[in-house]
């Protein structure tokens, strides 16, 4: 069944509670990839299924192994990855319920059940295939998240006669959520009288694969395009009507000034602000068209004037035909001037922020990182950012050019998940450059995966930017502690904060004992030349980069993040 998914790999780490299934995935063509730890295998099936469209498949063994999983279940769940999980449980007859003391066991159905979109035991092999069955019907309805099948050893290990195996159109719908005709010809009407339009993109248009279909519809509207942190680099940054997360300010101005909004594949969640004024124009005033292939959340967060539910390649596709040639030059043109002036807003934007970079003698800062692996990497390269401030200074310093070539976990903001999505995005693109922006606390949560790319033969690098300390939080302590001195003095000692330091990881050096390349970088004019021998390593590689401690934490639009995360007071 997973071959006829079109399954080509599992990720997990082996037990004999599963040996019967994993010991016949080669024989169907299915490779097993092992990292060190569960959450990562969940991580890594996740950001393959992200970059190739495909299912991720995963796999844990029954008690710790999915205990180990479950933080990743969490997070690609939330972050909206077609994923399944597939773990062992106890033999049938000593659990569900538990008799009392069974070894390695407990209800793994019911802790994962609310952080995945299904779970479900399978109680007898002649159920096997339908449990199967419902588990793939789930995973390909509405938004993508976690499913979960949990099989007790003594039938995952069992031979035995199955019956005939279902081809997938067969028991689930295998054609894309077409959209309704006349919506879509309405759609584009709203948006062909519109003054001024604006597309807010979600992932559903990265997991649709819509990137180019997306450009091409804003290109016919001469629309600017907004995205959710999620969808960060749905379209290339370099494109001209692209309006990148990271000049907060110009996107407040733009969803106040826009008289109809698109949103495609977007919830319009938290950190868009829940599409709510004073962030965005209030509904009376503003037209909003809303696709989506989950009805649940058409209208949720921002009421809606017009909610279609479909695919967003197909839907873009549509729209592109109908207004193809259909605007007048005289409504372009109105909409070019505006255009012009928010390109201008965002050029003395990035001037100010880059003053960082230009001061003469400024220490090693992560923008100083960001503009350099810039510099070195191919443009098509894949990039992946993880961290606190690491993860700030990362967005605001580095342009997306090739579209959906960046991997996070914008919603949950997982530390530590960058590590495996890099070892992933390199399985899924091996003949393109994979590198990995990552916070020292971040890279200490799964160090160990260096190993597996040393093992896999991954040469991808990780760039580890080094303070000692949790930044961001230990910038929220001395706001709360003592805000006057932080203000003055820009940091607090260690003693005046709480466990917000620590020691140092040599991570070129433990790199190096696990067979990879190591470099440690202290200043500005060293860093490129590590990153190029890194690079010619033809392996993976670790380059500790030692950024100035207090300027790290001083992160760009703090205060912005922190307001995000408050309810907006409009309506």
């Amino acid at each position: 069944m997973l071959k006829n998914e079109g399954v080509d790999r599992v990720f997990g780490i082996i037990d004999g509670t599963y040996f019967g299934f994993y010991s016949t995935l080669k024989k169907h063509g299915i490779e097993l990839v092992s990292p060190r730890h569960e959450t990562c295998a969940v991580h890594m099936a996740a950001a393959y299924a992200r970059i190739t469209g495909k299912l991720g498949v995963c796999m844990a063994s029954n008690g710790p192994g999915v205990a180990n999983a479950l933080p990743g279940v969490a997070v690609e769940n939330g972050e909206g990855n077609r994923v399944l999980l597939i773990t062992s449980t106890r033999r049938v007859g000593i659990g569900y319920p538990d008799r009392g003391g069974t070894y390695q066991y407990f209800n793994q159905v019911a802790v994962t059940k609310p952080m995945t979109k299904w779970s479900g035991a399978v109680p007898s092999a002649d159920r096997m295939v339908e449990l199967l069955k419902r588990a793939f019907r789930v995973s390909h309805r509405g938004r993508p998240g976690v499913v979960h099948v949990d099989v007790p050893e003594s039938i995952i290990n069992s031979k035995i006669v199955a019956p005939a195996v279902p081809q997938p159109e067969s028991y689930r719908r295998t054609t894309q959520l077409v959209p309704d005709t006349e919506q879509v010809k309405a759609a584009a009407r709203m948006l062909r009288d519109a003054k001024l339009p604006l597309i807010h993109a979600g992932s559903g248009v990265i997991h649709a694969q819509a990137s180019k279909e997306l450009a091409r519809v804003a290109q016919l509207l001469h629309a600017m395009v907004c995205t959710s942190w999620a969808a960060r680099g749905v379209i290339s940054e370099t494109d001209p009507l692209a309006l990148p997360m990271v000049y907060i300010g110009l996107n407040n101005q733009v969803r106040n000034e826009a008289d109809v909004v698109l949103t495609v594949g977007s919830r319009v969640g938290e950190t868009d602000w829940w599409g709510k004024a004073p962030n965005w124009q209030s509904p009376g005033s503003q037209k909003h068209i809303q696709v989506d292939i989950d009805d649940d959340i058409l209208g949720l967060n921002k009421p809606v004037n017009l909610a279609i539910a479909g695919d967003a390649k197909l839907f873009l596709t549509r729209l592109a035909e109908e207004l193809e040639g259909s605007l007048s030059e005289d409504v372009l043109r109105s909409r070019r001037l505006k255009v012009d002036g928010y390109r201008d807003t965002m050029k003395k934007e990035r001037a100010k922020l880059d003053k960082v970079l230009a001061a003469p003698g400024a220490p090693l800062t992560a923008a100083h990182v960001a503009t350099t692996c810039q510099r070195v990497f191919d443009d098509d390269a894949y990039f992946i950012i993880d961290g606190g401030n690491t993860a700030v200074w990362a967005n605001f310093y580095h342009e997306i050019r090739t579209p959906a070539t960046v991997l996070s976990t914008p919603k949950f903001g997982m530390l530590g998940a960058g590590v495996a999505q890099t070892l992933a995005a390199k399985i899924a693109r091996p003949n393109r450059q994979v590198y990995c922006m990552i916070g020292d606390g971040a890279m200490g949560f799964h160090p160990q995966e260096i190993e597996t790319a040393v093992r896999l033969n991954l040469a991808v690098v990780y760039i580890v930017c080094c303070d000692r300390q949790w930044g961001m939080v230990k910038m929220n302590q001395q706001f709360a502690l003592k805000p006057l001195k932080t203000l003055w003095k820009k940091s607090l000692e260690p003693e005046e904060t709480i466990n917000a330091d620590f020691s140092e990881i040599r991570f070129d050096e433990l790199a190096a004992s696990m067979g990879a390349h190591g470099e440690r970088v202290s200043h500005t004019d060293q860093l490129e030349r590590a990153l190029e021998r890194s690079i010619a390593s033809g392996k993976c590689a670790v380059v500790h980069v030692d950024v100035e401690p207090v300027r790290h934490m001083w992160a760009p639009s703090l205060l912005e993040f922190k307001r995000m995360h408050q309810e907006p007071k409009g309506k």
